[in-house]
């Protein structure tokens, strides 16, 4: 496996995506330009300019229409993707720590950390499609406060199915459920005992996995909440996606960044490693990054992956045929054959 070697960003890698249909490839980090990339080729097709802070997430939308950012410059902003326009920019009480689209791509939610005497903030924001961007309003249709007294923040935000809740993460490792009318939560759950980095969902949205500070990732069900899976390493997971064609987990993290200049590459695991998804087990690496992976995306297609470091690089990985002609071993099979 070769990958393509994607230098455009001069900080951290914080966010890698894919657009709906594959052929984009979305990066940002700490150094306030976001970019957009040919998936295909690693060609750099553009950037989005004009936020003060480093970017902690983005959101293309289904058609690759419109792009959200959220930034420690406590403002998220929508851009036209093709031309790198910026739309609108919506102010908020502390840095965005993550955003979201809405299934229809009507409206949108963001999370902020508290700032000063203000508390952290879920927030959602209607932008119809067919109407005018120089009506949308820039106050939230919804605010929901998180109180400061809990000392939590949350870390991640997606819409859920049909857009029937909203699903937040937090540095407590917790997950909680929100009504996107009402603000009322709806449920919670306590996966992990320390922070989720990430989470990640399979391409329906009927399953979900995370990534937390505990060393650990955990699969769970959408619909009940129910845990499934938990694939264990030595470091904390910084990022883990599901492969949308096979039945195979990727992790990446490592080493705490703090620790890094006093660590070599080998011995802080800074590689993406592979695991079955139903039978927890490890069963490859790929190695290439100088720093801790903090972020990961399979491209829909199944055909290649992304991966973002410490190191400021992105590397554009395209498996191998041997790799996607290849058969899961069944245990239970060759256990009956003995």
């Amino acid at each position: 496996m070769k990958p393509i070697l994607l230098k455009g960003h001069e900080r951290s890698i914080t966010y890698v995506n894919y657009n709906y249909d594959g052929d984009l490839l979305f990066t940002a980090s700490k150094d306030a330009v976001p970019s957009v990339w040919q998936a295909s080729t690693g060609e750099r097709l553009g950037t989005y300019n004009g936020h003060q802070g480093a970017i902690w997430d983005m959101d293309c939308d289904r058609f690759s229409k419109r792009v959200l950012t959220a930034s420690a410059d406590a403002t998220c902003k929508m851009w036209w993707c093709t031309s790198g326009e910026e739309i609108v920019s919506f102010p908020h009480r502390g840095p965005v720590r993550g955003v979201a689209w809405a299934d229809g791509s009507n409206m949108f939610a963001s999370i902020s950390d508290p700032f000063m005497e203000r508390d952290a903030q879920i927030s959602v924001y209607d932008v119809p499609i067919g109407d005018d961007p120089a009506t949308y309003s820039k106050v939230p249709r919804l605010e929901i406060d998180l109180p400061k007294e809990d000392g939590v923040k949350a870390t991640n935000i997606v819409f859920l199915n049909c857009n029937e809740a909203l699903f937040v993460t937090f540095d407590d490792g917790a997950v909680r459920l929100y009504c996107p009318t009402t603000g009322e939560e709806l449920d919670a759950i306590f996966p992990h005992q320390k922070k989720i980095n990430r989470v990640s969902f399979n391409k329906d949205k009927t399953m979900f996995i995370t990534a937390s500070a505990d060393f650990t990732s955990k699969l769970y069900d959408v619909v009940n909440l129910e845990h499934l899976k938990t694939y264990t390493t030595e470091r904390p997971v910084n990022d883990a996606v599901i492969s949308p064609t096979k039945e195979h987990i990727l992790l990446g993290g490592g080493q705490e960044a703090m620790s890094v200049t006093t660590t070599s590459g080998r011995v802080g695991k800074f590689e993406t490693r592979f695991f079955h998804l139903v039978y927890e087990e490890e069963f490859g690496i790929v190695k290439g990054h100088f720093g801790p992976i903090n972020a990961l995306a399979c491209n829909p297609d199944g055909k290649s992956y992304a991966s973002g470091a410490e190191d400021g690089y992105i590397r554009l990985h395209f498996y191998d045929p041997e790799y996607l002609n290849m058969k899961d071993p069944v245990p239970e099979a060759s256990e009956g054959d003995n």
